[in-house]
């Protein structure tokens, strides 16, 4: 028998087997935790015969389905590091990922084969298994059946790495950062307490699972808790309202970045689409525009703002509800159980108003990068993640993300963040989308 120390599937299997925990929006599935802990266990299981042992990473490219979190788990039953592939990237690019990581195995969706075949021209893979979300008779399913479901006892800790994200640079190769147990419980407790997250919590699931915001904010700490995700495939502004308004699936929690809230409340269903329903809704990935957050909060939706990044499980920090509109364009003070600070080119800190680097730290941290020991070292300093974002702190305490570091240009002798031109920018209402860059 496994030990269970980061099981959840197992545990909310034993305590409420008939709870749905993942919901497909796209085919209607419905996954108890009875069904995905047993799900799980057969994949953990078949991997085991297959020699994968822990440390061994296991590829993921499929869109977002229940499936992905079987694998998760799978994974964390027997010590192995999952590796989710962002499908968005060419296939020269996931190329580069699979030979830095070399995975065992990779699971692809069946809409991703071209990819694969291309992949498999430039990286020699060992093995691979086509999952086909409306089939049941894809390899996936047959490797399922011909498992024992029977796994070895693995101990797993906080610092045993459990998966792998890689992250895209502005120059250079991405980065594999790497994400511990740790880090993963910890963003549970950070995120989950401010948001309010219990077993009776319902998350719509809009942004891919192979980014941290999607995985992480909040279907990992919703599914910690016992509550239930509903799984989009991709986002659509029309069909995440009506989700959202359908008083069926009782949505209680919602995450996106800047252009989802803003293509959402630029739909023409935006105004009488019921929102009373959520309890929080999550923005963060990029600076926010005021004029979004302002027209989400006059529609009463308890909109927040945090900062974070996927080396930092992604939590870093959060706006409580009560200052969103008091200190709007504020990512709040850092998390439970983490630490931050601003400090000038020279590593001092600075005085509250001025403009630094952001540092943190804490037990939500990555512990660096995947065979990259040059991009760990340059990273940390004293222990201290510098993020490479531009930030300021009020009188009161309150965080504001500027821009990134290097976005800053000089104009007229005067430090200019992009940013900071594109609220402005956002502020008439025929603009879309809008981005500033310096030229020189």
């Amino acid at each position: 028998m496994a030990i269970k120390y980061y099981d959840w599937a197992s545990h909310h299997a034993a305590r409420q087997p008939n709870k749905i925990a993942i919901t497909d929006l796209d085919d209607g599935r419905k996954t108890t935790y009875a069904e995905l802990e047993k799900r799980a266990t057969l994949f953990a299981s078949w991997l085991n015969s297959q020699n994968i042992r822990k440390g061994d990473r296991i590829a993921v490219l499929m869109r977002n389905a229940p499936e992905f979190f079987e694998i998760q788990f799978a994974c964390h039953k027997i010590g192995a590091i999952c590796l989710p592939l962002n499908w968005r990237l060419t296939s020269k690019e996931i190329s580069y990922i699979i030979s830095d990581s070399t995975p065992s195995i990779l699971i692809y969706e069946d809409i991703f084969r071209e990819t694969v075949e291309n992949i498999s021209k430039d990286e020699s893979i060992g093995i691979t298994i086509e999952l086909g979300l409306d089939k049941r008779s894809s390899e996936y399913e047959n490797v399922l059946l011909k498992s024992s479901g029977e796994i070895p006892s693995i101990d797993c800790f906080h610092d045993d790495i459990s998966m792998i994200m890689y992250t895209s640079g502005t120059t250079g190769h991405p980065k594999g950062a790497l994400i511990n147990h740790g880090m993963t419980f910890f963003n549970c407790v950070n995120l989950g307490i401010p948001a309010l997250i219990n077993s009776n919590s319902v998350q719509l699931v809009a942004l891919p699972l192979f980014h941290t915001a999607g995985l992480n904010c909040y279907a990992n700490p919703i599914l910690h808790a016992g509550g239930q995700v509903i799984l989009s495939r991709d986002f659509d502004p029309g069909k995440t309202l009506a989700v959202i308004g359908d008083p069926s699936y009782q949505i209680t929690h919602f995450m996106g970045v800047p252009a989802v809230f803003l293509f959402m409340m630029q739909h023409p269903d935006f105004d009488k689409t019921d929102l009373s329903r959520i309890q929080q809704a999550g923005i963060g990935g990029a600076p926010c525009a005021e004029p979004i957050l302002l027209k989400w909060l006059d529609r009463d939706v308890p909109l927040v703002q945090g900062w974070g990044m996927t080396e930092t499980s992604p939590g870093g920090t959060g706006l409580d509800v009560e200052f969103a509109k008091k200190k709007i364009g504020s990512c709040g003070k850092p998390l439970l159980h983490t630490e931050t600070k601003i400090v000038d080119e020279n590593g001092e800190p600075i005085s509250p108003g001025q403009i630094g680097e952001l540092l943190i730290k804490g037990p939500n941290i990555t512990p660096g990068y995947w065979n990259n020991p040059e991009a760990t070292a340059s990273s940390f300093v004293d222990g201290w993640l510098k993020t490479g974002d531009a930030a300021r702190e009020d009188e009161d305490g309150f965080l504001y993300i500027v821009d990134r570091w290097k976005d800053m240009y000089i104009s007229g002798g005067e430090n200019v963040y992009p940013a900071e031109v594109e609220n402005i920018i956002y502020q008439l209402p025929e603009i879309v989308e809008a981005a500033v860059i310096g030229i020189s």
